[in-house]
C-alpha cells in the first residue's frame, strides 16, 4: 500500500537543495531552505508565505530526510487527497479524513503505529479519536505542521474547536517541531 522511501541523512544546505531538487524536481528558494533547517535541527518554525510560495515543501522535504512520521493537520480534504496524490512516488504517504472507508482508515493506522508513513494528513478533528492518538504513540512522530492555518483566524474562535487539541498533542509526542 505504501511505497518504499530511503532515508537521508543532510548535513548541509546544499545537500538539502540537492535532495529537494532530486526527489521533488523543485528549486527550493532560500525561505524554504531556512524552515527545512530549522526542523532538521529540532526547532520550531512559522512559514507565512503567500499561496503558492511552497509552504507545503517545507514540511514535504522534511518528512523526506528525517526519521519518523511528519503529521500535518489540514483542515481541507481536497488538499490533503491532492498532496498524498502526488507524493506518493516520493514519499510514503497516508491521509486519515472523513471520506476514508473503514478498512482505508485502519490500514492507515496500522501503517502509522508501526513506522511505515513518512507524512500524514489528517483533519483537525482526528486529534479527538483515540484510536489516532494511540497510533501516534506507538510511533515516532518527527514534526507537527498546521497546514492551512490562516484559516483558523479567518473563520473565527469557533470554526474547527478540535484545533484547540494541539497544545495537548504536542506535549503527548514530546514536544516535536511544530509548524502552527
Amino acid at each position: 500500500m505504501f511505497g518504499a522511501c530511503t532515508l537521508v541523512f543532510v548535513r548541509s544546505r546544499q545537500q538539502i537543495e540537492a535532495e529537494i531538487r532530486q526527489r521533488f524536481g523543485l528549486v527550493a528558494r532560500a525561505p524554504q531552505l531556512e524552515l527545512v533547517e530549522r526542523t532538521l535541527g529540532g526547532k520550531s518554525s512559522l512559514g507565512i508565505m503567500p499561496t503558492g510560495g511552497g509552504k507545503s515543501l517545507t514540511f514535504q522535504a522534511s518528512a523526506l530526510l528525517l526519521p519518523g512520521t511528519v503529521v500535518v493537520v489540514s483542515p481541507l480534504i481536497s488538499l490533503m487527497r491532492d498532496q498524498a496524490g502526488r507524493l506518493g512516488r516520493v514519499l510514503r504517504v497516508a491521509r486519515l479524513d472523513s471520506t476514508l472507508d473503514r478498512d482505508e482508515a485502519r490500514d492507515t493506522l496500522r501503517a502509522l503505529a508501526v513506522g511505515e508513513l513518512d507524512l500524514l494528513y489528517v483533519a483537525p478533528e482526528r486529534l479527538a479519536n483515540e484510536r489516532f492518538r494511540a497510533a501516534l504513540g506507538r510511533t515516532s512522530v518527527a514534526a507537527l505542521a498546521v497546514d492551512e492555518a490562516h484559516c483558523i483566524s479567518a473563520w473565527g474562535h469557533d470554526f474547527r474547536p478540535d484545533y484547540l487539541r494541539l497544545p495537548l498533542l504536542l506535549a503527548d509526542l514530546g514536544h516535536p517541531p511544530f509548524w502552527p
